[in-house]
């Protein structure tokens, strides 16, 4: 299963971008039943949780997004959203897009965010 991300691109700090994932056609029928979420992994860095909304649309964040970023979903189009305010050059990381079931979790190529000071 290969997600589709796009958005990313180059911003100045206190910027914002609107990051798009698009699910594969092998799950559009069943989007609706994954817990969808955007990571991102910074140059030498770990690849770390940023955004996660679930079947239910409960959302999660990391601490260091919160107020600043918002996850959604749109079932009807099988997409999610992450749109990223007042960003900072921290924010600076490959983005990936990612949908878990059960006990399968599905990755994007990512997509290059890039937060000049």
């Amino acid at each position: 299963v290969q997600l589709q991300a796009s958005g990313g691109g180059l911003v100045q700090a206190g910027g914002s971008l609107r990051l798009s994932c698009a699910a594969p056609r092998a799950i559009t029928s069943v989007f609706n039943t994954y817990d969808m979420g955007w990571y991102r992994q910074a140059p030498g860095k770990q690849r770390e949780m940023v955004a996660t909304i679930t079947t239910s649309r409960n959302t999660n964040y990391a601490d260091s997004v919160k107020g600043r970023f918002t996850i959604s979903r749109d079932n009807s189009r099988k997409t999610v959203a992450l749109q990223m305010n007042s960003l900072q050059p921290d924010d600076t990381a490959v983005y990936y897009c990612n949908a878990k079931r059960d006990l399968t979790s599905s990755w994007g190529q990512g997509t290059l965010v890039t937060v000049s000071s």
